[in-house]
């Protein structure tokens, strides 16, 4: 285990671990040999899985992969207005915000045909985890697509999936939601596309988490342009 501390994550740190990837230090240990091997050291003469401590906003730079938590960069135009290769990890964009209300509930259950009683039952949703009537998570995924999406045509070519979905708070009637959505991660797919990964948190007015996913989405990437004569004789000798 590698142990990435800075003025952010000292307080929280333990102190376990390594704290000089070379080290060896004495005592039996599962080593053997009357050595226990910490750090890169270690990785090396196993080859065992690797773990990093550090801070979110660390860790995403180190990884190039956004954490929960990391600071990034607030949007200063939508993400959705951006190339694959203009995007960067941790890019975050705050929306404005939705109330919810009766109506939204009673119309999604007419639409998708989901009446459970938990939406639909005040006597029911009263003796229910709930207490009373709670928004379908469905739909609250939903109206949090309306609030990130920027509808207009651009480089955003399609959603590409959805993963990790969990509803950690129930939003009731009158909740007020409102989205955070960061660029978390970018793959190379294709050479005039890549797949961008979004974490998504949707807050409620208390700024409490009641639902998280990352969503995949298709996005172009710049068009490349074609080598010039002098490039090809260059290349090809």
């Amino acid at each position: 285990r590698l142990m990435l501390i800075n003025a952010e994550s000292a307080k929280e740190s333990t102190g376990h671990g390594s704290p000089l990837p070379h080290l060896v230090h004495g005592g039996p240990g599962r080593a053997g040999g009357g050595e226990e091997l910490g750090g890169i050291r270690s990785v090396l003469k196993y080859m065992q899985r690797t773990a990093l401590q550090g801070s979110p906003t660390t860790l995403s730079r180190v990884c190039g992969v956004w954490m929960t938590g990391a600071h990034g960069p607030a949007a200063e135009v939508h993400p959705f207005r951006k190339f694959f290769e203009e995007l960067q990890i941790g890019e975050t964009l705050l929306t404005h915000r939705r109330t919810i209300s009766e109506a939204d509930i009673v119309n999604f259950a007419g639409v998708s045909g989901d009446h459970f009683y938990a939406h639909m039952d005040d006597i029911a949703a009263r003796e229910s985890i709930f207490e009373r009537r709670v928004a379908h998570g469905y739909f609250i995924i939903a109206a949090a697509a309306g609030l990130f999406v920027d509808p207009a045509p651009g480089p955003v070519l399609a959603n590409y999936g959805l993963d990790e979905l969990r509803f950690t708070k129930p939003v009731y009637i009158g909740d007020t939601i409102q989205v955070r959505l960061a660029c978390k991660q970018k793959t190379p797919k294709t050479e005039d596309q890549g797949v961008v990964s979004w974490g998504v948190e949707v807050l409620n007015q208390n700024q409490e988490i009641v639902a998280s996913y990352t969503v995949l989405t298709l996005v172009r990437r710049k068009a490349v342009s074609a080598p010039t004569k002098a490039e090809e004789l260059v290349k090809h000798g």
